[in-house]
């Protein structure tokens, strides 16, 4: 039987049952490192790792320690362990600051107990992940920190908003990069660094890690606009009626014609070109309308397609194999998950 893990085929047979036991020791070692805490930490500190969640960067992380001498060794489990807990030491922050209610289908650690709780879990989280990653030595040490300084830099940035005279569309790519790519990137640096891959394979695969988290927060935006309610698992149009503009809503404000300029009627304060909050249902129909007919549409897609193929190039560069075979899957799943 086949297994498949967040849209990423691992095919059949042994090298399926490495990745599925990898997976479990790194479930084991999150539960057992949160767990170790006071009393009066634990249940907020392992609320959302036991949740659930893909846990797309450990999986990210130990699929590319199959190009090391060592895959699946106790430094490339603790490494994806470390990756783990930096993700959700993220999202108990990031619910705070969006004041979400729900996450992973679960009432949110803020909406549970409180923002101070939530935020002293998600620092909680930060703490075991940094005496988790000291047991690598210097250089994880340097690595994780360089990636922590990013995730922060990205939220401040997407908070702050584009700078007077600057370009939205670079500013969102940045923002998608630092908040997204570069700790998938850094699951592919440490899933080979620490299976002793060679220098060139380690920054292939964390280049690979940038393309790709890119490409999966494109995907997503796209379907966030093209998705019928239901499919994609939340409704269509979230980010319009937040007021977040997205690569293909960035790209069709910038257009020509009548659709382009009721599209930025619909989207922008009249006085001062801010985003607005769509909150009636009529004008988020007709917004989405728009924008999936939208030359904006069409340019955000063959972004996402140039993406897909700079991640086939990096993975043609790569030894042949079933490691290279999964990430070939997820680049086309992808790619093919906005139909």
């Amino acid at each position: 039987m086949k297994s498949t893990f967040a849209g990423l085929e691992l095919g059949t047979g042994e090298f399926a049952a490495q990745v599925r036991s990898s997976l479990e020791r790194v479930e084991d070692l999150l539960i057992s490192e949160l767990s170790s805490g006071d009393d009066i930490l634990v249940e907020a500190a392992t609320h959302l790792a036991k949740a659930g969640g893909k846990r797309f960067r450990p999986m990210f992380a130990i699929l590319a320690s199959h190009f090391g001498d060592r895959p699946g060794c106790d430094e490339v489990i603790t490494s994806a362990t470390v990756l783990e807990m930096t993700h959700l030491a993220t999202l108990y922050h990031d619910d705070v600051m969006d004041d979400a209610p729900l996450r992973r289908g679960a009432l949110s650690a803020n909406a549970r107990w409180s923002n101070s709780i939530a935020i002293l879990a998600g620092d909680f989280l930060f703490a075991r992940a940094s005496h988790l990653v000291s047991t690598l030595g210097p250089e994880a040490v340097r690595i994780i920190a360089d990636t922590f300084a990013e995730l922060v830099t990205g939220q401040m940035r997407e908070t702050v908003g584009v700078s007077a005279g600057g370009d939205p569309i670079d500013h969102y790519l940045k923002v998608v990069w630092e908040k997204t790519g570069s700790l998938i990137a850094t699951a592919g640096r440490f899933g080979a660094y620490t299976a002793g891959a060679d220098e060139h394979t380690v920054e292939t695969l964390a280049r690979l890690g940038d393309v790709v988290g890119t490409a999966f927060q494109v995907s997503d935006d796209i379907i966030d606009i093209t998705s019928v309610t239901g499919e994609s698992g939340k409704t269509p149009g979230t980010d319009l009626r937040e007021g977040v503009h997205t690569l293909p809503v960035l790209l069709a404000l910038r257009g020509d014609g009548e659709d382009a300029a009721r599209l930025a009627s619909l989207l922008l304060d009249p006085d001062t070109g801010a985003a607005l909050e769509l909150t009636d249902d009529d004008a988020v129909a007709e917004a989405l309308e728009l924008l999936v007919a939208s030359d904006g549409m069409a340019q955000a897609r063959r972004r996402l397609d140039e993406m897909a193929a700079e991640a086939a190039g990096l993975l043609d560069t790569l030894p042949a194999g079933d490691a290279r075979e999964a990430f070939a899957s997820l680049v086309r799943y992808t790619v093919d998950r906005v139909g």
